[in-house]
């Protein structure tokens, strides 16, 4: 699992006086997390209402973790295995490109095709010991 420099220290506390197979994460009871025990240990409904972002969701952040993966030139196949997808379609669905991505496509495009033009008609430039044309 690839682990980002900025939890590194966090990831370091808290494994400390661990066991190698010790479990770092638990549920309330020791067990599994689930959705509803992340949701009440991190009193994310209060969360999100005082950030105003109500709309906000848990899974959200899954979708843009995932898009940023991807932004950073993580190969699809290698975040399908990062996010446990079985499909690697499963995995497109979860990359959404915001209005810079998008800038920046019109932007390479136009590049290209102003090469491409230039390709085919290229600048009537002067030959060493030729006149220029016209002159």
């Amino acid at each position: 699992m690839p682990i980002l420099n900025a939890l590194k220290p966090v990831l370091e506390r808290l494994t400390a006086d661990r066991e190698s197979n010790e479990r770092l994460l638990r549920g309330p009871r020791g067990g599994v997390l689930t959705t509803a025990s992340v949701r009440d240990a991190t009193k994310w409904d209060e969360l999100v209402t005082g950030l105003g972002l109500s709309s906000l969701t848990r899974h959200g952040l899954r979708h843009t973790g995932a898009t940023w993966f991807a932004d950073a030139g993580i190969p699809l196949h290698v975040l399908q295995r990062i996010l446990g997808h079985k499909s690697i379609e499963t995995t497109r669905g979860y990359l959404h490109p915001d209005t810079r991505h998008l800038t920046s496509a019109a932007e390479q495009a136009n590049a290209f095709l102003d090469a491409q033009e230039q390709h085919r008609h290229p600048a009537q430039t002067p030959r060493p010991g030729r006149p220029a044309p016209g002159g």
